[in-house]
């Protein structure tokens, strides 16, 4: 992996730092491809029991590099191949949302644009209270990507997604987390202690049920009938009572001490 998108692997937390500071983070060809690659790995890596998303150089990610749009970046290629392009790397929302794994958002200075959408794909997503949060396309002349409509949809309701889409309100991380759009907004300095200890939890839970979990809401979500929950959920409870980390936690309940799960 190049040094545009750098990875750091410890006790099964997988930190994923996006690394142009020079450009606040912002989002081009290069990047978005060891994005993709790394979430993809990431998904079916046993190793890897937790995400946490950040950018280098107290920005999480601005957005699409605008200033590379206005120098032509890509305009050799024709409608389709930008397409296809274009959605063969939004595939790192999907998996960011669909892994069977936690994953986290640490936002610092600024989530606009795609960046938010990246952002919005995650789990959970723990917020300076002074960022900049804002959808941004509009003001670009853009209609959005990387799932940014249908994942605020989920969160927020059609009508305010709509509202913060079309008129491109910029929020505080405060503002946000009012919303729900962000999980918890804390101080400035605190972000990146408050995002690791949150994530290095997770990383030590019961990975195998996380994901059974998260695969149960994401079919609830997905407009699946009631019926079709059911099975899915009957399905996956049964698996997670086979897991070693279902025994150690009956075990740990019993003896009245803490379950130390190994996501097996």
């Amino acid at each position: 992996m190049t040094d545009i998108l750098k990875q750091e692997l410890s006790d099964g937390l997988l930190t994923l730092t996006m690394n142009r500071p020079e450009r606040n983070n912002a989002l081009n060809g290069e990047m978005l491809t060891a994005l993709r690659d790394a979430t993809a790995a990431a998904s079916e890596d046993p190793n890897v029991r937790a995400v946490l998303l950040t950018g280098a150089g107290g920005y999480f990610c601005v957005g699409g590099d605008v200033k590379a749009m206005n120098e032509g970046e890509g305009k050799d290629l024709s409608v389709g191949e930008r397409i296809y392009s274009l959605r063969d790397r939004m595939n790192v929302s999907r998996y960011l949302h669909e892994m069977p794994k936690p994953t986290i958002a640490a936002i610092e200075g600024a989530a606009a644009g795609a960046g938010l959408s990246l952002a919005l794909a995650c789990d959970f997503r723990i917020c300076a209270d002074n960022a900049k949060i804002t959808t941004a396309f509009a003001k670009v002349g853009l209609s959005g990507d990387f799932g940014g409509t249908y994942f605020l949809s989920q969160i927020v309701g059609a009508a305010k997604a709509r509202e913060l889409y079309l008129l491109s309100t910029k929020l505080s991380g405060r503002e946000a987390a009012e919303l729900g759009i962000v999980t918890r907004a804390v101080s400035a300095e605190s972000v990146m202690d408050e995002a690791r200890a949150f994530a290095r939890e997770l990383a030590s839970g019961p990975t195998i049920t996380f994901g059974k979990i998260k695969q149960n809401l994401n079919l609830a979500e997905s407009g699946a009938s009631l019926a079709e929950c059911f099975d899915n959920e009957a399905r996956n409870h049964s698996i997670c009572a086979d897991t070693r980390d279902h025994k150690e936690a009956a075990a740990a309940f019993v003896e009245k001490r803490p379950p130390v799960f190994t996501g097996k």
